[in-house]
């Protein structure tokens, strides 16, 4: 039997240059913010340029935290989007409400609950675990333990700490569907990537097998 192949995200994306950096890597996914406290959050004229940039089969997804309904129904008229992924306490009614695979995301603590977690969300179409904060809505910056990594048969995707150092760490611990980065393959200014770690980060994922 083939190794599985984890596949890469690329979350917070500001420009379109970094949308074809990831790309021309061999992302999977690209994500854009739309969570205005975020410093990788962008507008609704930008988004579009980031996702015009990406070529098939790169996933454009939309990151959410707790947002009204109409606001993702307008940006959803404005940016192609293939996916979308909800950070906040959103329900599993509100996720599935706008016609496009999701993704909801959940922070891990010692006392993570992810059984409850799953049976909350059997639509959707990955699970994304992230190291929790009690102020950050993902974006920490900082791993979670890995041995806290559920057993299950749903598609995770691993967040939280990333970089081209741990990536392949990261993998061979927890043997995930995906992973996810945002800063750890980020240069000086937020929000924008430095190619070289992109690079990085995608040829050490690749490697990486289970």
């Amino acid at each position: 039997m083939a190794a599985a192949r984890t596949r890469v995200k690329i979350c917070g994306v500001t420009a379109p240059t970094d949308a074809r950096v990831a790309a021309d890597a061999g992302a999977d996914a690209v994500g854009i913010n739309f969570h205005p406290p975020s410093p990788r959050s962008v507008g609704p004229l930008m988004a579009a340029e980031i996702a015009a940039a990406l070529p098939p089969f790169v996933t454009a997804v939309g990151v959410f935290v707790d947002p009204d309904g109409d606001r993702v129904r307008r940006i959803l008229d404005r940016v192609r989007l293939d996916a979308l992924q909800f950070s906040g306490d959103e329900s599993a009614e509100f996720c599935r409400a706008f016609g496009l695979p999701y993704i909801k995301v959940a922070g891990v603590a010692p006392d993570f609950d992810f059984a409850g977690f799953e049976a909350r969300y059997p639509d959707a179409q990955a699970l994304l675990l992230d190291t929790h904060d009690e102020n950050l809505a993902g974006g920490t910056g900082r791993p979670f333990d890995w041995s806290n990594w559920p057993a299950s048969d749903r598609r995770l995707i691993l967040a939280g700490g990333l970089g081209p150092d741990n990536v392949a760490a990261a993998i061979a611990a927890t043997q995930p569907y995906a992973v996810d980065v945002a800063s750890g393959v980020e240069g000086s200014v937020k929000g924008r990537k430095n190619a070289e770690l992109v690079r990085r980060f995608v040829a050490e994922a690749g490697r990486a097998r289970f």
